[in-house]
C-alpha cells in the first residue's frame, strides 16, 4: 500500500512539470525555440517506427557498453595487480592522474585524430570509467579485515578463498558505488564523443542532425531515446552486479585424508613429537609482557594458561601461531596445521554458519564434494548450536552464538594443535558446559592450549595448568 501511493505522488509530479512544460511551450509559440511534449512523443514515436532506430540504438549500446565492460575488467585487474605489488601502483599513479584530470574533449579530440571516428565512443567510454574502477578496487581491497586475513593465516585458507571470502566482501560496496557512477558518465561522454566525431548511425550522430536541421523535437526525442537507453543498461549491470553480491555459496572442496568427510586430524607426525617454547622473550613500549619464557607441551596434552590480564597469554597465542614475533627465543615442534579460536570471534559477517566453519577446513586433489561436507558440519554444529540459526548470516546471531562458531570452525578445522583463547566468553553456564563436553569428544588425540580466567575450566577439562 504504501509503495502504491509512494508510485502515484510521483507520477503526479511528473504530470505537474509535464504540464508546466507544455503551457511554457505555447507560450513561447516557437517550436524551434521550446518544443512541447507532446511535439516531442510525436516525434519519439516517429523514430520508434523508422526501420534504423533500433541498429542506431545497438551501435551506440554496442560501443560505450564495450568500453565499459573493459574498463570494469581491466580497472579490476589491474587494480588487484598494484594492490599486490606496490611498485605498480606507482608507476601507474601519474597514468591515473592523467586520465582523471585531462578534460575529455581533449581526449575525444585526440583520438579523433589518431584513430577517426570509428570506435571512439568505445575508447572515451573506456577511459572515463577505467581509473574509477582501478582507484576503486584498490582502496575496496586495502579495506579487507586485517583480523580476517590473520584468521586466514592461521587457518593456512588458500589464495582463492581469501579473493572470494575475505577480499570480495570487502571490494563489493567500493565496486557498486563505483558503478553508479561510472554508468551514467561512461553514456554522457560516449554520445558526446559521438556527437563531436559524427560517428554514423550512431545516437550522437542523431543529435547532431537534429541540431543542424533545427529540429528541437528530434532533439527532445533522441535525448530521450539515450536517457532511457542509458537508464535501461544501468539498470541491467546493476542488477547483475547486486546478483554476483548476494551470491554466496559455500567453498569448494577435494578429498579428505580421514573420515567423516577428512574432518580427522593428520596422523603422520610420531607419538612422542612435543612443541617446545624456550627463552621467548616479548617486550612492548618498553614493557616486558614475556620473560624468558620455556614450556613443553607433549603430543596429545591438554594444557590451561591462566594469567590475569594483561600478563600475556594473547600475545604467546600470537606468537605460536606466526602472528607475532618474538623478542627472543625459539619454537620448535610447531605443526603446519593450527586450529584456533581469537579472543575476538573473527567470522566473515556475510556468510552463515556452515559456511564460516568450512571456510577453516584443509582441502587435498581429487572429486569435490561440497554437500556431503556441508551435511556433515551441520550435523555437528547441531549438537552446540540451534539448527534455525546454522543458514543465517553471522551477523545476525548473539555473541553467545556467534563463539561456538569460532569453536567449531577451530575444531573442525583438521588441525593437528587447537589454540583457544578464551572460547567460552559470553556462554551462559549450560552452553559453556555443553562446549566444554564437545571440545572434548572431539579432540581426537590432539594438543590443546586454552587461555582462561576460570580456575574451573582446568578440571572440567582435565586439562595441566600452565600459569604465566
Amino acid at each position: 500500500m504504501k509503495g502504491t501511493h509512494k508510485r502515484g505522488r510521483k507520477t503526479i509530479i511528473l504530470l505537474f512539470w509535464m504540464g508546466i512544460w507544455q503551457v511554457a511551450a505555447v507560450l513561447a509559440d516557437n517550436p524551434i525555440l521550446l518544443t512541447g511534449p507532446v511535439r516531442v512523443l510525436r516525434a519519439f514515436v516517429e523514430n520508434l517506427l523508422r526501420p534504423d532506430f533500433f541498429p542506431v540504438v545497438f551501435h551506440s549500446l554496442a560501443g560505450i557498453g564495450l568500453g565499459f565492460f573493459l574498463a570494469l575488467f581491466a580497472g579490476v585487474l589491474l587494480g588487484a595487480v598494484a594492490f599486490s605489488m606496490v611498485w605498480v601502483e606507482e608507476i601507474l599513479a601519474p597514468v591515473m592522474t592523467v586520465l582523471k584530470s585531462v578534460p575529455v574533449a581533449s581526449f575525444v579530440v585526440l583520438l579523433l585524430i589518431w584513430f577517426g571516428a570509428g570506435r571512439l565512443s568505445l575508447m572515451i567510454s573506456f577511459l572515463i570509467v577505467f581509473p574509477n574502477v582501478y582507484v576503486n578496487t584498490i582502496a575496496g581491497l586495502k579495506s579487507a579485515d586485517r583480523k580476517l586475513l590473520e584468521m586466514a593465516r592461521v587457518f593456512g585458507m588458500s589464495r582463492g578463498r581469501k579473493l572470494f571470502y575475505l577480499y570480495r566482501p570487502a571490494l563489493l560496496p567500493y565496486l557498486e558505488g563505483c558503478l553508479r557512477v561510472s554508468l551514467g558518465m561512461s553514456w554522457k561522454s560516449g554520445v558526446a564523443a559521438e556527437i563531436i566525431g559524427l560517428a554514423e548511425s550512431s545516437l550522437g550522430e542523431r543529435l547532431y542532425m537534429a541540431k543542424i536541421y533545427l529540429d528541437t523535437a528530434g532533439l527532445f526525442a533522441w535525448t530521450i531515446t539515450t536517457v532511457l537507453v542509458s537508464f535501461l543498461f544501468e539498470k541491467a549491470v546493476l542488477r547483475i552486479f547486486r546478483q554476483f553480491a548476494q551470491w554466496r555459496p559455500y567453498p569448494g572442496f577435494g578429498l579428505y585424508e580421514g573420515f567423516p568427510a577428512g574432518i580427522s586430524p593428520k596422523r603422520d607426525r610420531e607419538a612422542g613429537d612435543k612443541i617446545r617454547m624456550c627463552h621467548i622473550d616479548k617486550t612492548y613500549n618498553g614493557q616486558s609482557v614475556l620473560r624468558d619464557l620455556n614450556l613443553t607441551m607433549e603430543a596429545g596434552g591438554r594444557y590451561l594458561l591462566t594469567a590475569p590480564s594483561g600478563a600475556g597469554k594473547t600475545t604467546l597465542l600470537k606468537i605460536l601461531t606466526g602472528l607475532e614475533q618474538g623478542d627472543r627465543g625459539e619454537i620448535a615442534g610447531m605443526p603446519d596445521r593450527i586450529g584456533m579460536v581469537f579472543q575476538e570471534d573473527r567470522l566473515c559477517e556475510e556468510y552463515d554458519a556452515v559456511c564460516n566453519i568450512l571456510l577453516g577446513m584443509k582441502t587435498g586433489g581429487g572429486k569435490g564434494r561440497k554437500k556431503q561436507l556441508a551435511d556433515y558440519v551441520r550435523a555437528q554444529a547441531s549438537a552446540i548450536l540451534p539448527a534455525d540459526c546454522l543458514t543465517k548470516p553471522v551477523r545476525q546471531l548473539s555473541g553467545g552464538m556467534r563463539r561456538r562458531v569460532a569453536l567449531l570452525r577451530a575444531l573442525l578445522s583438521g588441525a593437528d594443535v587447537l589454540i583457544l583463547d578464551e572460547p567460552f566468553t559470553g556462554l551462559d553456564e549450560e552452553n559453556r558446559m555443553r562446549s566444554a563436553q564437545y571440545l572434548m569428544e572431539n579432540l581426537q588425540g590432539r594438543t590443546l592450549l586454552m587461555s582462561t580466567h576460570r580456575e574451573e575450566d582446568a578440571q572440567l577439562l582435565q586439562a595441566t595448568r600452565v600459569t604465566l
